[in-house]
């Protein structure tokens, strides 16, 4: 059991610090891929063999309300039957996703009413994006693999990997 104990304690430890790591690796792939306006770049091995894709992200904008108030107020001059009043006076949650579907698809915070045609600004609704600008990681196939390999004959000692400084934490 001590064994064990020692081994869970260990990978705690190496597990923080390599997710701290990562954390800070991410923030600077993501300004380094911004900055350079790439969408993608090749992780080689120091020999050159690919061992993943970082690929930029662009979230989509998406309908969001932004201001509940303005948001119920519309909706319960244009759409009352979509207003459920208990304690808490609230705008339907199927008649909202639906409606933020339809302004998300239309790109603007705008509806159109089916029977006059007649297009209203939704009050408390905004276009805007939903995430923050992010990039994935896709390892090529084995690309796990030859990472550990080149890691175990210390080809990657170059890299700022993280170093075990204190115990772990709780």
């Amino acid at each position: 059991m001590q064994e064990l104990a020692l081994e869970s304690a260990a990978l705690k430890a190496l597990g923080e610090a390599i997710a701290d790591r990562q954390k800070e690796v991410r923030a600077l792939m993501q300004e380094a891929l911004e900055t350079s306006g790439a969408s993608r770049v090749e992780a080689k091995l120091p020999d050159g063999t690919k061992v993943a894709t970082i690929s930029r992200t662009e979230p989509k904008p998406a309908a969001v309300v932004t201001d509940p108030d303005k948001y119920l107020a519309w909706v319960r001059e244009h759409s009352p039957a979509n207003i459920v009043s208990r304690l808490v006076t609230e705008v339907r949650p199927a008649y909202t996703t639906a409606l933020l579907a339809e302004m998300t698809a239309a790109g603007v915070a705008e509806v159109a009413d089916r029977e006059t045609g007649v297009v209203d600004e939704v009050a408390g609704v905004e276009i805007k994006a939903t995430r923050a600008k992010s990039h994935s990681v896709r390892p090529v196939d084995g690309g796990r693999e030859l990472i550990g390999e080149a890691w175990r004959a210390g080809a990657l000692s170059h890299l700022s990997l993280p170093q075990i400084t204190g115990g772990a934490s709780s």
